[in-house]
């Protein structure tokens, strides 16, 4: 009998139709089906300024009833990964992460697959915060988001120099290359796949091509000797001139800044526009550094959060989502002494307290002007970086 009545009652289990996702445009509803969610960010935790951030929202998210669990991550692929893997194997429902940090090719991997919840970014209520014609905040590396990622900082490539051993820095590739002509060994770049490293290969490609248009769609599409040939051109005449002679190179941006500490190096960067404020604040570099951008620009995004398909906690992440956009979080963010990222929000919408919140934060003395750093340049296609990767290892990687 026992058996009967379990076999029945797996039978009934089994037709029993499949939870409806939460609706983004009805957020009452989306809010009381959070209460008492689980949320697993999958969101990269090399930085303990980050980490420190992300367990400050998790304390927001306790007061409107989510609890926020920090997944650390070495590289966003593991999260992508694990959600394939979840799909390939049937997993439609109650899957083990509920909301990614993702941009870039990562997030063109998981549209592509089909391995993303939405549309509901837009729907969010702090989204009306922003400005709907920032590009940066609706396309992600060309990728149109299309409501299935909810931005939340903005970053852009600055370079900063030492005022007391560099007055006046070079403010272009083909100017750098002049530069380092005559001050060999006195700048260097991360070795790709670094991220920094391969973002300085982007910015000169961008600086040097002679078609752009190119680098909106995929590289395949491309005439990709064409393209990145005054790139080579660039690369070959700046390696005998860097650091080391191009026979070795930093392993990141943090190994860039202790080199130009130890009077090594006189140029580095950062993708973080605050970077060098932050260096000042915490030691590491003298309040001599200054920073700035390449005259025609420098290459920006926005970081982005992602909901997979079959999220186990969605109206939570949503949530989460949400205060991520908030004014108080977006200040804190912007803050140089937690994190220094740009925000995401158009201040002219925001109440008179709110913009307090950010004519209140100290950018310190190497911080460049919202009015000086101009409009990010938009990232190439995902797919140029991937080969822009394989062939600068091909010509002058360095065995580790």
């Amino acid at each position: 009998m026992k058996t009967l009545l379990a076999s029945l009652a797996m039978t009934a289990a089994l037709a029993l139709p499949a939870l409806a996702d939460p609706d983004p445009t009805d957020w009452e509803a989306v809010t009381a089906e959070a209460q008492g969610q689980t949320v697993y960010w999958n969101a990269w935790g090399g930085s303990e300024p980050v980490n420190a951030f992300i367990g400050w929202i998790g304390e927001k998210a306790a007061e409107q009833g989510v609890t926020l669990e920090h997944v650390k991550l070495s590289d966003t692929a593991e999260a992508v990964s694990r959600v394939l893997a979840e799909k390939s194997a049937g997993k439609d429902e109650g899957g083990g992460i509920d909301l990614i940090w993702i941009n870039g090719e990562n997030f063109a991997a998981m549209k592509d697959q089909q391995l993303l919840f939405g549309p509901w970014a837009e729907a969010l209520p702090n989204r009306q915060l922003t400005n709907p014609s920032n590009a940066a905040l609706t396309s992600d590396f060309t990728v149109p988001t299309e409501g299935m990622e909810s931005p939340w900082g903005l970053a852009q490539l600055v370079f900063f120099h030492d005022s007391a051993r560099l007055s006046e820095p070079p403010r272009s590739m083909p100017t750098l290359l002049a530069w380092t002509q005559a001050n060999p060994g006195r700048f260097s770049y991360p070795q790709p796949p670094d991220f920094m490293g391969s973002t300085f290969l982007k910015q000169a490609l961008i600086e040097l091509s002679p078609d752009m248009i190119a680098l909106e769609g995929p590289v395949e599409d491309a005439d990709y000797e064409a393209t990145t040939a005054p790139l080579w051109a660039f690369l070959d005449a700046l390696t005998p001139n860097l650091w080391r002679q191009g026979k070795a190179y930093p392993q990141n941006a943090a190994r860039m800044i202790q080199l130009m500490a130890d009077n090594e190096i006189d140029i580095a960067f950062e993708f973080n526009p605050n970077a060098a404020s932050n260096a000042i604040a915490n030691g590491e570099l003298p309040d001599t550094v200054r920073s700035y951008v390449h005259e025609g620009g420098t290459l920006g995004n926005a970081s982005f959060v992602a909901i997979p398909f079959n999220a186990n906690a969605k109206a939570g992440a949503m949530v989460v989502a949400d205060i991520l956009l908030s004014p108080e979080a977006q200040a804190r963010m912007a803050d140089p002494a937690m994190l220094g990222f740009g925000s995401v929000l158009d201040f002219d919408k925001l109440e008179a307290a709110d913009v307090q919140r950010f004519d209140a934060i100290d950018y310190g003395p190497a911080a460049i002007a919202f009015d000086e750093i101009g409009a990010p340049l938009p990232e190439p296609h995902p797919s140029w970086m991937e080969k822009l990767e394989e062939d600068w290892a091909q010509r002058y990687g360095v065995a580790e």
